[in-house]
């Protein structure tokens, strides 16, 4: 298993508003480009990329901080569900996320790694400076 760290600054943002591009199921569909499901409730299931990523919300602090089971729908019977944290602070004008995926499957990991860019951090980007996503293909 592998613990996957990544450290995004986003130029002109807000931790609420990089919690709402997550949390906020239309946002994350729009985004990402692929369907989600999930609410901002703790405790409840999420899916997101048309059901290839399932889990469940553990804590939510607005703004704050995202917890959450995390695994794909390839991954084995036997591996682990991963924990996934999002934890956003504000630096000046920007907004800095903190990412740790925790209990990643070592055959998965190279993949997600890049996955968390292609299919969030820049989309991200590309949405807060006004511009239209570009959708990498779906998983």
């Amino acid at each position: 298993m592998k613990t996957l760290t990544q450290k995004v600054v986003f130029k002109n943002a807000t931790p609420e508003q990089l919690y709402e591009l997550y949390m906020d199921a239309k946002l994350h569909s729009l985004v990402t480009g692929a369907p989600a499901k999930i609410t901002k409730k703790e405790g409840t299931t999420f899916s997101a990329h048309g059901n290839y990523i399932k889990g469940k919300n553990f804590h939510l602090k607005p703004g704050k901080l995202i917890v959450q089971s995390w695994r794909g729908t390839d991954w084995k019977k036997s591996d682990l569900d991963s924990i996934f944290m999002l934890q956003f602070e504000k630096k000046g004008s920007d907004a800095v996320l903190n990412m740790v995926h925790a209990n990643v499957p070592e055959d998965q990991a190279d993949g997600i790694k890049s996955g968390w860019a292609d299919y969030y951090w820049t989309p991200w980007k590309q949405h807060l400076a006004g511009k239209k996503p570009k959708a990498k293909k779906p998983m």
